[in-house]
């Protein structure tokens, strides 16, 4: 924030969303919006950034180097147990959704948030095509999920020429993103694999995996994709 690192720590959970409060200012910050809500910084905002759920097998076939976080066995006690997300789906919900919600509170959606707009796409949609095209706050994108049906990955759906009119390769180990009106293709990293030597990489775009409820409270006026 304003060039300076901060340093969070939970602070406490809201409407069953995590609260952050940073080091150095005092300031509570909002999970699922990234802003401050309360100190100093009040009413700013994080920057979100792009970011992956992805199965470990899949991450490390595209990132072999990479390292892994491992438990600090000093705090290993204060960690959530296995079962934790069963034991928090028996928690009411802190509002209860109108008769004519497209969805049940903790159904899982994936959220978009952009140019004032925000949309959710139902994670039932999302797992049954397994690529959605849309347009969100007049930005074209893709909601891509991979064959192992766990790893999403979202990007910004825009070419030389407009909105790529992309669709998803059934292939297991390595799904394509294709363009059907130029025949170029992307890995699901959204690297290039085929077309022009100059070819550009797929843009990410952030997203947030969610439950309904938690989305819908702090994106009121949030609309649902529908099947057209």
């Amino acid at each position: 924030m304003d060039g300076r690192a901060l340093h969070f720590r939970l602070a406490g959970i809201n409407n069953q969303n995590f609260i952050m409060r940073d080091d150095e200012t005092g300031s509570w910050w909002q999970q699922v919006t990234g802003e401050a809500i309360f100190g100093p910084l009040a009413g700013r905002r994080l920057e979100r950034m792009p970011w992956d759920e992805v199965t470990w097998s899949l991450w490390k076939s595209e990132h072999p180097a990479t390292q892994v976080l491992e438990p600090v066995e000093a705090f290993e006690a204060r960690y959530a147990k296995a079962g934790w997300e069963e034991r928090i789906a028996k928690y009411p919900v802190p509002v209860d959704p109108p008769p004519e919600d497209p969805l049940q509170p903790r159904d899982l959606v994936v959220g978009i948030e952009e140019g004032g707009q925000a949309k959710a796409f139902p994670w039932t949609a999302l797992a049954e095509h397994r690529l959605i095209l849309d347009v969100v706050g007049g930005v074209p994108l893709a909601l891509a999920l991979h064959p192992d049906g766990r790893s999403l990955r979202c990007f910004r759906r825009e070419g030389g020429r407009g909105s790529l009119a992309l669709f998803l390769t059934p292939d297991a180990d390595a799904p394509r993103l294709v363009d059907g009106d130029t025949g170029m293709a992307w890995d699901f990293a959204g690297r290039p694999v085929s077309g022009p030597p100059d070819g550009k990489t797929l843009e990410p775009m952030a997203c947030l995996k969610d439950f309904w409820f938690d989305w819908k409270a702090y994106h009121s006026g949030s609309s649902v994709w529908r099947q057209p």
